[in-house]
């Protein structure tokens, strides 16, 4: 198991193998190609990374989050348009790539190994796959696009048919602008029974869709949303919250807080909302308007930066009424762990990748229990 765990794992080099793997699917299944983006790097990479933890896993005997992780997996597939003829050719493409590629390691233990994980792989996300009922995904159409911000959309839509999640989690969505190219966005409202959703979305360097997104979204335009994924949440029974959002990062916890809304009673949430400068804190007159009718709540806005750059003039000004906390300056992790280590508080945090490692890595040196700190998995 630990020689075909080390020749997938994408930092030992795989990346010829995977490559292998999909050309020759590929190949053999034409309409297997026709399912995925022209760009497969980083498909790859995810398939790889993938892999990689499913062997660990499976070296420490862990089986049940795996089986989990696959048959999620195998729903969430369907919005491709996956069949069971595909899992088929993919299941046979895996086998002779592996085998050609470790056939200087082969033997009796290896074979076995390979095929027990690529049975587990195929077998769990087909029959996941087949035995889910519910629609693969939903389209709906865009509303409204705001541009509070020269980076950051707000984009409103109407699904055709209401779209179940919970507030904290994230679904896939597809754009027009770039068809077959799956973006996970969090819903910014808790689910609508009348099919409206909110997305807040940032564009970011060399990211397609949200520059599309920011870009060229218009009202007409149609959008197709998946199932949703993840297990943010508040535990109202489990004491104060602490919640860091780092620019649109703040969607997934919005929609936490105006949940909590529902309730006579709540857990103490405080808010900390952070952005590079001052007019990028767009979303505070909202918060300030939750705020202001809900006591359990404490906003506290940071900007890296003191003042706004020039083109902050073109839009909006994101100053709150008196009554949120005073703006704060500096990094996020930095000005969070001033007030203290949080570590009677339930931690959820939000935003890109490097500022919730640096946010958690803070909040754990300062004294947090790393078992209290929540997050979505993190990607670039």
């Amino acid at each position: 198991m630990r020689i075909l765990r080390d020749a997938v794992d994408p930092d030992l080099g795989s990346e010829a193998l995977i490559r292998e793997i999909h050309t020759r699917w590929f190949g053999a299944d034409l309409a297997a190609r026709d399912l995925f983006p022209p760009d497969m790097a980083k498909q790859r990479r995810v398939f790889a990374q993938a892999l990689c933890w499913l062997c660990d896993e499976l070296i420490a005997q862990r089986a049940e989050e795996p089986v989990a992780f696959l048959a999620q997996l195998g729903r969430d597939h369907r919005k491709y348009g996956v069949t069971p003829a595909h899992y088929a050719s993919l299941q046979q493409a895996l086998l002779t790539v592996l085998r050609s590629q470790l056939a200087d390691r082969w033997d009796r233990r290896l074979n076995e190994a390979v095929n027990d994980v690529v049975e587990l792989v195929i077998g769990v996300m087909s029959g996941a796959a087949d035995a889910e009922t519910s629609p693969p995904f939903s389209d709906g159409t865009v509303l409204e696009h705001l541009r509070p911000t020269r980076d950051v959309s707000i984009v409103r839509l109407k699904m055709d048919h209401a779209l179940n999640y919970l507030p904290g989690q994230y679904v896939p969505v597809q754009v027009p602008q770039w068809p077959r190219r799956w973006r996970y966005l969090s819903p910014s409202i808790p689910a609508d029974p009348a099919g409206y959703v909110e997305f807040h979305i940032r564009s970011v360097p060399g990211g397609m869709v949200s520059t599309a997104i920011v870009g060229e979204a218009r009202p007409g335009d149609r959008w197709r949303l998946s199932n949703p994924h993840g297990a943010m949440h508040v535990d109202r029974d489990a004491g104060d919250v602490l919640m860091v959002a780092g620019s649109t990062g703040l969607a997934p916890l919005r929609a936490l807080i105006m949940d909590l809304t529902r309730f006579g009673e709540n857990p103490r949430v405080h808010l900390f909302f952070g952005a590079r400068y001052p007019c990028e804190l767009y979303d505070l007159r909202t918060l300030w308007e939750i705020a202001s009718t809900n006591p359990w709540l404490s906003v506290t806005p940071v900007s890296e930066l003191e003042t706004d750059p020039p083109w902050a003039a073109d839009y909006p000004d994101a100053t709150p009424p008196r009554g949120l906390h005073v703006r704060q300056t500096g990094a996020l992790p930095d000005v969070v762990t001033r007030y203290g280590s949080w570590s009677d508080r339930q931690i959820l945090l939000c935003g890109k990748p490097e500022m919730v490692q640096a946010t958690k890595a803070a909040l754990i040196a300062k004294g947090a229990p790393a078992e209290q700190i929540r997050h979505d998995p993190l990607a670039s």
